[in-house]
């Protein structure tokens, strides 16, 4: 493997997963908003609840915050200065901020720095050789861009990361996004660095926020390629996604050959978020991280850095997706018939009241699916598909109508 001396380098303290975590990342709350930071709560306390971060081999670490020599890698000097004085000045306006999707609050630039701090301590930890896999459940910010915050956040956590992985050596660096919106602010910061391939599965820009993420963006000069969106109909469950999931992903990975592998998993794309419209189950997103587990360990000898992302369900439907990211980052995944422990259901009820609080880890779902094949009658995934093949297969040397490629 080339590219990076530290790349794998073992040290005395290594652990086999880095879960990073500090109460204190419940800090970034935007009030009467959707993004509750309750449903990180959640997840924390029904992954402990079921003995996940007690599993051999996992140590959970707080995170410091990132500094402004790690955020302006990605974000504006001037755009840190505005994050900094909007809570202090009633009049402010400009730079993404003081709108509903992006309120200004108090400590917002130490909030948000502290979940770029977290992922940023993941990805360093996986790249030194300090753990295998890593987790920052708090991260996967993935709209804020460069001069501006967009669609609830404020730093971009993922691409403050990845640079810093390019920082310490890294020449290939692979970042799939699986939330239903697509990652528009870690595409834009990379579009033209080819050591970055953004890969994004969501919901058609046509139907939902941010209107970008369609197959034809690619890459930009120098980097043609490096840009891969998969843009599925409203609609698109379990068996569809997943089977356009492995229709276009692996091959794209296998083609680049990333030496490690970061992903956004959004829980937004179950069928019970009030945001969207994809129709995905627990079981279906639990299979989507067995999925990039799996590539990680084929492709990068493991090395995995998960972030959360979007997710309005916040009792009904994060806090399980995200504790089966977490047991699959930390060894073996959670028996889906799993039973939510009574502890976990009496807190969900009391920090949410009148809420449907799940039994189960499984919404029961069938998730198993057969192969795309470029035949018979097209479907409007199927469609969707074949748009994306056709754009950026060619540019990784790929045929889009071979589905062996």
């Amino acid at each position: 493997m080339s590219g990076g001396t530290s790349a794998g380098r073992a040290t005395a303290d290594r652990c086999e997963t880095l879960v990073v975590w500090d109460d204190a990342l419940l800090s970034y709350d935007l009030g009467d908003h959707p993004l509750d930071p309750v449903r990180v709560e959640l997840t924390m306390a029904l992954a402990r609840d079921l003995g996940v971060l007690d599993r051999p081999g996992v140590t959970v670490a707080a995170p410091k915050p990132a500094d402004d020599a790690a955020l302006t890698r990605v974000h504006r000097a001037d755009y840190l200065h505005a994050v900094r004085a909007a809570p202090h000045d009633p009049f402010f306006s400009g730079y993404g901020l003081g709108t509903s999707d992006n309120p200004v609050f108090e400590g917002m630039h130490e909030a948000s720095a502290l979940i770029a701090g977290a992922t940023l301590t993941a990805a360093e930890a996986v790249w030194l050789g300090r753990a295998r896999r890593a987790v920052s459940v708090a991260g996967g910010l993935h709209h804020a861009m460069p001069g501006r915050a967009a669609g609830f956040c404020v730093y971009n956590d993922p691409a403050v990361a990845i640079a810093r992985l390019l920082d310490l050596g890294a020449e290939r660096v692979a970042y799939v996004d699986i939330d239903v919106h697509h990652g528009d602010g870690v595409q834009e910061i990379f579009y033209r660095d080819p050591r970055v391939l953004t890969v994004s599965v969501h919901e058609t820009p046509l139907a939902l926020f941010p209107g970008t993420g369609f197959p034809d963006e690619t890459g930009g000069p120098g980097a043609e390629g490096s840009a891969v969106n998969l843009a599925l109909p409203p609609g698109t469950g379990d068996v569809a996604w997943l089977r356009a999931f492995d229709a276009v992903v692996p091959s794209v990975l296998r083609a680049f050959r990333p030496q490690i592998l970061v992903s956004q998993c959004g829980a937004d794309s179950h069928r019970a978020d009030p945001l969207a419209d994809l129709r995905l189950s627990v079981d279906g997103q639990r299979a989507a991280q067995l999925a990039m587990r799996a590539l990680a360990d084929e492709l990068c000898d493991g090395r995995w850095v998960a972030t959360g992302g979007g997710g309005y369900a916040l009792v009904e439907v994060v806090p399980r997706t995200w504790t089966h990211l977490l047991a699959t980052a930390t060894g073996e995944p959670i028996d889906p018939a799993t039973l939510t422990p009574a502890s976990w259901r009496t807190l969900a009820l009391t920090r949410r009241p009148g809420s449907d609080v799940p039994i189960r880890m499984t919404d029961d779902a069938d998730v198993r699916f057969e192969p795309w094949q470029p035949t018979g009658e097209p479907d409007a995934v199927d469609r969707a598909v074949m748009a994306t093949r056709r754009a950026v297969f060619p540019l990784h040397g790929l045929d889009p109508h071979d589905p062996r490629d």
